[in-house]
Order: structure tokens, then sequence, then C-alpha cells
């Protein structure tokens, strides 16, 4: 009997609402750890998690039986609830709608996980916005400005 095999490995990065800069040093790490749970704990691999104050990305292998919406989907919502469970903020924790999501060869992982796991560093350098429409341009994504995520001057 035949099966079904694939490696898709998956960029995706998704942003605080009001891009806040809620994700503090004191709970950065615990949060990554969470994220790399959820998206393992739904069949995926999860290969890096990393961010910064106001975004995160996530670095995974796409398991065959779910889509990118879905798992981005779950991850968002579980770790929304989870974070206001943990109330590492006053009032209430959302995720701004939508995320970036980018494809990449196995040959690229290396690369991308050192790329996510130094944000810190990164962000010296260029803030979210910057690093975002990169992002786009790079993969050669048509967008319209209205629709990105919402920037304020960094």
């Amino acid at each position: 009997m035949a099966n079904t095999y694939s490696q898709i490995s998956i960029h995706a990065v998704f942003a605080v609402k009001g891009r806040d800069n809620l994700i503090t040093s004191s709970w950065r790490n615990n949060l990554h750890q969470y994220l790399s749970g959820i998206i393992t704990g739904n069949d995926a691999k999860s290969l890096a998690v990393g961010g910064w104050k106001d975004h995160v990305h996530i670095f995974f292998g796409m398991p065959v039986t779910t889509c990118v919406a879905d798992l981005i989907r779950i991850t968002k919502t579980n770790s929304s609830k989870w974070i206001n469970e943990q109330k590492f903020i006053k009032g209430k924790f959302h995720w701004q709608t939508g995320y970036g999501a980018f494809s990449h060869s196995r040959s690229q992982r290396g690369d991308v996980i050192n790329y996510i796991m130094k944000q810190e560093e990164h962000h010296k350098l260029r803030t979210f916005k910057e690093e975002y429409l990169k992002m786009l341009t790079d993969f050669d994504v048509s967008y319209n400005k209205e629709y990105l995520f919402e920037f304020y001057d960094d």
C-alpha cells in the first residue's frame, strides 16, 4: 500500500495586536517553548521558534494532513489563550489578524533557524516593518499596503 511523503518547511511570522511590545524577556522563552509545543502537538515538526517584543517567527515541517491556515489559527488561538491564563500582561492579549508564511527548501533550514534564533541581534539593525517588507519582496509576494500588519514608527 502506498503512503504519502513530503518535506515542506514553512517559516511563518505574526505580530501582537497593536504592535505593542508586550512579549518581554521575562516570559519570551516560555512563549517560544509553548508555541513549539503547539506545533508539535498538531503533528508538525517544530524546527525553530523565536521573535522579539512585538512578533514571533515559527519554522516548522508541515504535515500533509493540515493546511498552513489551520495550523497558524490553532497556534495563535492556543497561545493567546495561554498568555492570558498566565497573566503575563495587564489586560487581554491578542495577536493581530493575518500572518506571513514562506516556504523554504531543506538546504535553507540552517540559515532560517539561525535567523530566527538571532532575532534580538537582528532587530538592533532592522525594524519589524523593514524585516517583514523585505521578506515579502524577497519572496516576490504581491501585497496591498492597506492589508499589512499595523505598523507604527519603531
